[in-house]
């Protein structure tokens, strides 16, 4: 028998174990939201809980289920992978279809392998395709009539932003400028690097986004963890695990908040101007513990990463530990619930659905380590004078079907020109776009 038949067995046998085995959440979920979610005891385990569901895509003439008085469509199908969108000053939608890059390092020992199938499993299982395309509706009817390849040869890409006629777009590895002309559907000219970023052969979290300040003069960048909890060495987090903020006249770059642990979906909030992320919080100690969140970001805040979560609640695991820095960690605003994979943040700051105004769209790409699942939906959560104010609310569900199955896994959200909500389903290949009935 060969190595790789035996390596495939062992694996497989394993990924049932993970699956079958592992704890099981006493807490509704429900309790893991909010301002002052509940924080039970962590529980240890030598596997941890896998409990995934299979990412399918979706039956003909099936779609997400939208909420009460909204409807659905399909504003792009046949995607690549879609990943983050961004729209134009004119309308137009930027999608990144886009992967994980290779990470030897990642996926080393028996549980690296095990993990690599879960990824699998789960929907991130090709090369990436490297590419951003625009998607253009031409005769307002809610669904997109022109896809173009808008640029390629780019390096697992993620976030974009638009400073005048300066396109920024986040590689894995770097932050790259190119020039844009206004109604332009492709750009063929050479990008410019202007900033190298974390990557490696780890680059545990690979995805990395950028936005603008309000008057264009700095961009705030997210870099993920290179590990789940500094499993492989506090070395191995340089620059990780936090927002650089870079300024665009100067080139100089400067830690902004640190000990955010994976990062991703970042906007502005429109009553107080501040600036909120959405972050993913650490696995691996128990089905009710610790809960995604999201937050406003403070200039020069720690927010605990690896040492603690959720402010000041140690993480035994990291060693050594820091606890002068744990004393300075900064509770998060908002719990997003216990292990939904809360990627997209954007507020609504249109006016075609009023009952979204200023408050918080959230994509939930969906559990791996929690019994039973969580996330797998688009949330809202209403604001008051700039901070949350009450509980979540289903935009857009329906991504599981009775059998455990993913037919889609929403990431990305956001608004488009007219008011309705865009979200890449990285499972489905789709962008759906949400719009009152």
């Amino acid at each position: 028998m060969s190595i790789s038949v035996k390596f495939s067995i062992l694996a497989s046998a394993g990924l049932l174990c993970l699956t079958g085995c592992g704890h099981k959440a006493n807490l509704p979920i429900d309790a893991s939201y909010g301002a002052n979610p509940v924080l039970p005891a962590p529980q240890k385990s030598l596997l941890p809980t896998v409990h995934i569901a299979p990412a399918k895509g979706w039956p003909a003439n099936t779609m997400p289920v939208a909420a009460s008085g909204l409807k659905v469509q399909k504003f792009a199908g046949g995607l690549i992978h879609p990943r983050w969108l961004y729209v134009l000053p004119n309308g137009d939608v930027l999608v990144a279809e886009t992967d994980a890059p290779p990470k030897p390092e990642d996926s080393k020992g028996i549980k690296g392998k095990i993990m690599t199938l879960v990824m699998k499993r789960a929907g991130s299982s090709h090369p990436s395709a490297n590419q951003i395309s625009l998607l253009r509706d031409t005769n307002g009817d809610g669904v997109a009539d022109q896809h173009t390849v808008f640029l390629k040869n780019l390096n697992s890409p993620f976030g974009m932003t638009l400073v005048g006629n300066a396109l920024y777009i986040a590689n894995t590895d770097s932050l790259m400028r190119f020039d844009y002309t206004p109604g332009a559907t492709s750009i063929q000219t050479a990008g410019t690097k202007v900033l190298n970023l974390p990557a490696g052969p780890i680059n545990h979290h690979w995805t990395k986004n950028v936005i603008a300040s309000a008057d264009g003069s700095k961009l705030y960048i997210t870099v993920g963890s290179n590990s789940n909890a500094a499993e492989n060495g506090l070395d191995k987090e340089q620059d990780r695990a936090r927002i650089p903020e870079f300024d665009i006249a100067s080139g100089k770059v400067r830690p902004f908040a640190t000990g955010l642990r994976n990062p991703n979906g970042m906007d502005w909030q429109p009553q107080t101007g501040a600036l909120w992320t959405a972050v993913n919080e650490r696995d691996e100690i128990g089905s009710d513990l610790v809960p995604d969140y999201m937050t406003s970001v403070k200039d020069g805040a720690f927010y605990g990463w690896p040492y603690s979560y959720y402010g000041q609640h140690v993480d035994a695991r990291v060693k050594p530990q820091n606890p002068d820095l744990v004393a300075k960690a900064l509770k998060p605003d908002y719990a997003l619930g216990n292990h939904t994979a809360s990627l997209g943040l954007s507020f609504y700051k249109a006016d075609l659905m009023p009952q979204y105004k200023n408050g918080v769209l959230i994509g939930q790409h969906g559990s791996w380590n929690r019994k039973p699942r969580s996330g797998y939906k688009v949330i809202f959560v209403p604001f008051q004078n700039g901070q949350p104010a009450g509980k979540p609310q289903d935009v857009l569900s329906g991504f599981v079907n009775e059998n455990g199955d993913a037919l889609g896994r929403p990431v990305g959200v956001t608004v488009d020109k007219a008011g309705a909500i865009l979200v890449a389903d990285d499972v489905g290949d789709v962008v759906w776009r949400v719009s009152p009935r």
